[in-house]
């Protein structure tokens, strides 16, 4: 069959080839059928849409002609994407895939369902996918995004909170007495949540306070809401290393392969990291039995990280994660949810907030990772900045976090204009965050800081990549 797809500034229309059951139009395309469907460009494109399974995945434009490389190591694969994406020869893109034309107008095509891949060549779209229902759409990028986006869940709620977070700061290395240091200085920003990261728990299973917190995680959240915060913390809940107490106890629980060996989930802290099994009613009651425990600990903002976990091993196991996710949904009740390392569109309608990108860091990027292993996944604020980009036009649909802001020199490699920019896009997103301790910051630091929290500069885009943010113009289309 055939679809047309009107040119108004050109008074013409472009007539699509697809293989597929049409269902009808929608606004801004069409709905398609089908496990399988193939849409088939009439011009021959150059660059792909290439949408990654999970918070960290690379999300961007590629080169059509230059296949992908093997990311390494091997053992890392899980944690950094969909692993049929990194093992495929072609460009295959996580629930949707686009091909741009030699106009800069771009075909679509989404799933609106879970568990989709999409390939890309230069004259055809082919999708796959159990559930079989799309959205087909043609014209300029933000008004083809914003159609898909439309017909896909969304969970929206009262603006995002602004957040003082531990990890990029102190990472795994806190302890009581320094978080109730830290406490005090932020007491006089206008912070909404102090949230404690990784590092308090004894290890990653066994969710109760290490001997660093002897007075308990409690204790903790009584403090920060003292202060006139929301307690945030950070939890793991499908992540175990081998040597946690919960895998001695319940090796059962472990997710694995049809042979009955445990499925990788990547490799992190110095250990192999293995997954729970979410299709498993025992571990979904202790997993939901851990949020009911951190929520009667007073934390009522849960980072929820690692969240691919869930899934593994890939697409297949997104029906799987919903279900798991929306157990956790209904336990958490009225706490603000952030996802981590998450599965993006089978999110959609279950967060509260979603990172849409890798962790920063406070440097520009680590080449070693990013060019030598082909790992476009790895913490650094270039792959952050270049992802996040790519993921805005979720906006509509959930809470879209860049990751933390730094304004500090001391112990950072950015410059005053790489923080800039990261600093634009929490304006430009609305989620304003930092890791910074006010003790860090110069005079001048503090200042920025305290605006950047305290008011909303008004953004306007001006272009796919520009953006004017209060009375500056940033142009994020370098990072391409």
């Amino acid at each position: 069959m055939r679809l047309e797809f009107s040119d108004p500034l050109r008074e013409s229309r472009l007539e699509v080839p697809v293989l597929a059951e049409a269902l009808g139009p929608v606004p801004g395309g069409y709905l398609l059928r089908g496990r399988e469907v193939q849409v088939f460009a009439p011009l021959a494109s150059k660059r792909f849409f290439r949408h990654g399974w999970q918070s960290w995945s690379l999300t961007a434009w590629v080169d059509l002609g230059y296949p992908p490389k093997p990311l390494l190591p091997e053992v890392r694969r899980p944690q950094a994407d969909d692993p049929f994406l990194l093992e495929a020869s072609e460009w295959w893109g996580s629930g949707l895939g686009a091909l741009e034309g030699p106009d800069g107008k771009v075909l679509l095509l989404g799933a609106l369902g879970v568990g989709a891949r999409v390939l890309g060549r230069e004259d055809l779209l082919l999708g796959r996918y159990a559930e079989g229902e799309w959205f087909l759409g043609y014209g300029e990028p933000a008004e083809v995004f914003a159609a898909y986006g439309r017909l896909l869940p969304r969970r929206l709620s009262k603006g995002p909170p602004r957040l003082w977070c531990s990890w990029y700061s102190f990472y795994n290395r806190i302890h009581e007495a320094l978080l109730l240091e830290v406490l005090e200085e932020v007491a006089g920003l206008p912070f909404e949540v102090f949230q404690i990261d990784d590092g308090w728990q004894r290890a990653l299973g066994d969710w109760e306070p290490n001997e660093r917190f002897a007075r308990g995680m409690a204790f903790l959240a009584e403090r920060i809401r003292e202060k006139g915060f929301r307690a945030g913390l950070w939890l793991a809940p499908f992540l175990v290393t081998p040597d946690s107490l919960l895998v001695r106890a319940h090796p059962e629980w472990i997710l694995r392969d049809g042979d009955g060996r445990p499925i990788p989930a990547g490799f992190n802290w110095g250990k192999p990291l293995y997954a729970l099994d979410s299709g498993n009613e025992e571990v979904l009651d202790h997993v939901a039995g851990l949020v009911r425990k951190v929520r009667a600990w007073g934390y009522d903002y849960l980072k929820l990280d690692f969240l691919y976990a869930a899934a593994l091993p890939g697409a297949e196991g997104e029906v799987r994660y919903c279900k798991a996710m929306e157990r956790i949904r209904e336990e958490a009740g009225e706490a603000y949810l952030l996802f981590c390392g998450a599965p993006i569109l089978a999110s959609l309608g279950l967060a509260d907030g979603l990172r849409v990108g890798p962790d920063v860091a406070p440097y520009w990027d680590n080449e070693d990772r990013s060019f030598w292993l082909q790992d476009p996944t790895g913490p650094g604020l270039r792959n952050a900045l270049r992802t996040t980009l790519h993921r805005l036009w979720l906006r509509e649909n959930v809470q879209v976090d860049p990751d933390v802001a730094f304004f500090r020199s001391r112990f950072s490699l950015l410059s005053l204009e790489e923080m800039r920019l990261q600093e634009a896009m929490g304006e430009i997103t609305g989620f304003k965050a930092t890791s910074d301790p006010p003790s860090w910051l110069s005079p001048e630091e503090r200042e920025r800081l305290w605006a950047f929290l305290s008011r909303d500069k008004e953004v306007k885009p001006l272009g796919p990549y520009r953006f004017r943010v209060g009375e500056e113009v940033l142009d994020y289309a370098f990072l391409l």
